[in-house]
């Protein structure tokens, strides 16, 4: 008996196939409507955006508030700020007030210029706090580079002073970081003054008045609060040898403006230790001595 032809075999192998034809697969395309819509609609709402904060009258700058301030007044910051009132607050440059503030004024050390939504500026100043008074005179080694005279402050920030004497006299303010910022007619509460009794020799012509000044700036710096109210003038007699001049007559031996911190415990440990004396003496700090209890 004769098997299957080929063409038989080959319908038998091929599959059935169930249902009606699929049509072709397309590609769905959004359509131009969709597209031009959408195109539409960005550009309008980026112009609304740009409206609202550049065009709107809902986000003016109306308002300057300040805070921070300790001799300087809020209206001398503003007036030096001078923030554009009126305009859109996006377009305030707050880093060129920045730079003013800090450049016009340089009792200022920092300030944070912010916008406060929806209407207003806000100035975060932290002003330099003087650690050393130079008293300014045509004498070599006393004179100073002074900073600029502050107008503007607050009257009751200037210091009690020292009477008449005082009137015709100016005061460099230095900071800790011996940054000279200020000059004040009047000698402000907690500021020592700084007074020379430099010895003409090998030291002061190897240190000069620059560096001599600011050892006297980080010795000022180091001391511990309590000691820093009570000290009148800071006194150099050369770089290994600075003292201070206490309230009620009492002195102290600093050296030089090296181990300022170790100093400063030491000090306050033997001014509690030894309440009554006189003279104290922290040039070596772990061998310190007090005297004339």
């Amino acid at each position: 008996m004769a098997g299957p032809t080929t063409a038989e075999r080959g319908e038998r192998q091929q599959p059935k196939k169930s249902g009606p034809p699929r049509p072709p697969l397309r590609r769905r395309l959004p359509r131009r409507r969709t597209l031009v819509l959408l195109a539409v609609a960005t550009v309008v709402l980026g112009t609304g955006l740009g409206w609202l904060l550049y065009g709107s009258p809902w986000l003016r700058t109306e308002h300057v508030s300040v805070s921070g301030t300790r001799v300087l007044t809020p209206e001398r910051v503003r007036s030096t700020a001078r923030v554009p009132l009126g305009s859109a607050l996006l377009s305030v440059d707050t880093d060129a007030i920045e730079a003013r503030l800090r450049g016009e004024l340089p009792r200022i050390d920092t300030v944070e210029v912010s916008r406060s939504w929806p209407h207003g500026i806000t100035l975060k100043v932290t002003e330099r706090v003087p650690v050393l008074l130079i008293e300014e005179t045509g004498e070599s080694g006393a004179s100073a580079k002074s900073g600029k005279s502050d107008e503007g402050e607050k009257s009751d920030q200037q210091g009690t002073g020292d009477g008449n004497n005082n009137k015709a006299r100016k005061y460099v303010e230095v900071d800790k970081k011996g940054v000279r910022f200020a000059t004040v007619s009047r000698v402000p509460d907690g500021a020592p003054l700084l007074e020379w009794d430099v010895v003409r020799g090998a030291s002061a012509r190897r240190f000069g008045t620059e560096r001599l000044t600011r050892a006297a700036v980080d010795v000022a710096r180091d001391l511990p609060a309590g000691v820093a109210r009570d000290t009148r003038a800071v006194k150099v007699r050369s770089y290994d040898s600075v003292s201070l001049e206490l309230r009620g007559g009492r002195t102290v031996l600093w050296g030089s403006a090296e181990q300022g911190r170790a100093k400063a415990r030491t000090l306050a440990a033997l001014m509690k230790a030894a309440p009554r004396a006189r003279h104290f003496d922290v040039s070596v700090p772990t061998a310190p001595a007090s005297s004339g209890s």
